[in-house]
């Protein structure tokens, strides 16, 4: 598969991100306006290109090795506000406008567990299942 072409413009974002030898980069999903980390996820190339070309957030999974859209199958969509790269060129912030819910498990952040003296503790609850978010399939 070739490569999307580069508008002029993404050639220096592209040469300052630094992707590991999988060709992939650390993607954290942030909530604009309130700051709530909403997930992480990978990106390899062509899906901060399409990221950054279309608005919408795209990640690479790595389980289905295809470029994987947020929000295709549960409608629950990513829509780029800001994207932000650390000061090593190995993390990317994505900033974003969230359609419903991030998480898969039907939860508003996939940082759902909080770790403390007595276990874990469940600090988000459900707020649309599974279900209802990919069918009986998801």
């Amino acid at each position: 598969m070739s490569a999307p072409a580069l508008k002029p413009d993404l050639a220096p974002l592209l040469a300052t991100v630094r992707f590991n030898d999988d060709g992939l980069v650390p993607a954290i999903a942030q909530r604009a306006g309130t700051g709530e980390v909403l997930m992480m996820a990978w990106m390899n190339r062509d899906a901060l290109v399409e990221t950054v070309t279309t608005g919408r957030v795209c990640y690479w999974s790595r389980s289905r090795q295809a470029l994987w859209r947020k929000g295709e199958t549960s409608g629950q969509c990513q829509h780029l506000k800001e994207l932000r790269v650390d000061c090593d060129g190995d993390t990317l912030l994505v900033v974003v406008d969230q359609d419903g819910v991030a998480c898969h498990t039907g939860r508003r952040s996939c940082f759902y567990r909080s770790w403390g003296d007595d276990g874990f503790a469940t600090i988000l609850d459900v707020e649309t299942t599974p279900e209802h978010l990919y069918g009986s399939h998801g």
